[in-house]
């Protein structure tokens, strides 16, 4: 019998039947309609016009439309107007195997992300929709170098978002990964030469980049397909908690008596937890991310619950401060490293530093509903807590981090992702 090459069905480029333009109607009851006009995307690949690849499997037809009229206003809400695209008109500067739909909806997430971060040099790696690094600093290349070691493992394939002009020295560390795509609002002299050696890695230039953070504070229609064919729509979401002023002491009343936290955050904790926010607000619920110093220790995310996905990311974040050590040490992944008395003298390392978490700072996108969450980054030497508040043991949590003097603030806003 022959052997069938399942490799082939990742090398398949699907013709969708989707057709140029579509048009969403809402209707109000008395006929009036607000209309938003969409025209599919195609890159000149070869001299040929190429849509999507595939969708999220190959098989699965897929197509990419930028808005190109209409608006819709709900109450005193308007969504942004078109003509100010981002990911859904990318320019596609080299392609190799031209995108597929998780391809941008991964580039799609980092800049969802990056558009809070966008005063100092950042880097944000996204992989199947979720952040797994992400990291300001003073310079573009060391944003990179810090975003890809704080999780070398998952951020192998990743979708690259940067928010300076790439240059060599950048470059040259992108290059020393796998990666299916880069994004960036601008290429630096050489650094197209360099990324054709790695003819696959889709670089993607968007000039609007450079006003990403105009779209800080702007909304969408969000649409989500049922497997009916129904649909549920929302308005994306917005955090509003962008500042230290936004924050609230975290507080709490549990029969008649008031809890509050001892101790407030200092201002090194502040830029951490605030950080920490914004990268959270891109990550699939349920989740709970570790940051310190600018740069995010290990994220978990889309668990089914909280305490859980705090021991997750736990967990890897002594699996990332591990491989971390190794690479940079013996060059070689953690896994692989073959001397077992090496392999000893990391793992003591690793348990001695507590995989790193210690001083660093605990962020879950809502509430605690027990004191067990907390508790495991407690326990690991955190110092400072950011989350929404509103649960019913909120006075729990406060004796928690009271208990081991780390400061914690209310964000008073959920960031659910699903």
């Amino acid at each position: 019998m022959a052997t069938q090459d399942f490799k082939a069905a990742y090398k398949t480029i699907m013709d969708d039947h989707f057709p140029p333009r579509m048009e969403i109607s809402f209707i109000e009851e008395d006929g009036q309609r607000q209309t938003l006009g969409y025209e599919k995307q195609a890159w000149l690949i070869d001299g040929v016009r190429k849509g999507l690849r595939y969708g999220e499997n190959p098989g699965q037809e897929a197509a990419l439309y930028k808005r190109v009229g209409g608006n819709l206003v709900l109450g005193s809400v308007a969504c942004i107007q078109p003509g100010r695209h981002l990911a859904s008109d990318v320019e596609l500067l080299q392609s190799g195997k031209h995108p597929g739909k998780t391809n941008i909806t991964d580039a799609d997430n980092a800049l969802n992300i990056l558009r809070y971060l966008m005063d100092e040099p950042c880097a944000v790696i996204v992989k199947h929709n979720n952040p797994c690094g992400a990291a300001r600093a003073t310079s573009l290349a060391e944003a990179y170098r810090k975003a890809n070691m704080a999780d070398r493992v998952a951020a192998f394939g990743g979708a690259i978002a940067l928010n300076r002009e790439v240059d060599r020295d950048t470059a040259e560390l992108i290059l020393g990964n796998y990666a299916e795509v880069v994004v960036a609002p601008e290429f630096g002299p050489g650094v197209m030469e360099l990324f054709a050696k790695k003819k696959n890695l889709r670089v993607m230039r968007i000039g609007n980049m450079a006003r990403l953070s105009e779209f800080a504070g702007d909304v969408v229609v969000d649409m989500k397909s049922l497997m009916d064919g129904g649909m549920i729509v929302q308005t994306s979401f917005v955090p509003q908690t962008k500042t230290q002023a936004d924050l609230v002491p975290a507080q709490a009343v549990y029969k008649g008596k008031e809890y509050r936290i001892n101790r407030m955050p200092t201002k090194k904790e502040y830029s951490d937890l605030l950080f920490g926010w914004l990268v959270e607000c891109g990550v699939i619920s349920n989740s709970v991310l570790y940051v310190r110093d600018g740069v995010t220790v290990s994220i978990g995310a889309g668990g089914q619950d909280r305490v859980g996905m705090a021991q997750y990311a736990r967990d890897k974040a002594y699996r990332n401060y591990s491989d971390r050590i190794c690479w940079e040490r013996h060059g070689i992944p953690y896994n692989t490293l073959p001397d077992d008395a090496k392999r000893r003298e990391i793992d003591e390392e690793t348990v001695a530093k507590k995989g790193g978490l210690e001083g660093s700072c605990m962020v879950s996108d809502a509430f605690f509903p027990f004191r067990d969450g907390v508790e495991v980054g407690l326990c690991e030497g955190i110092t400072a807590v950011i989350q929404p508040g509103g649960s019913e043991r909120d006075y729990e949590v406060i004796e928690a981090c009271n208990e081991t003097g780390a400061a914690m603030v209310f964000t008073g806003q959920r960031c659910f992702k699903h």
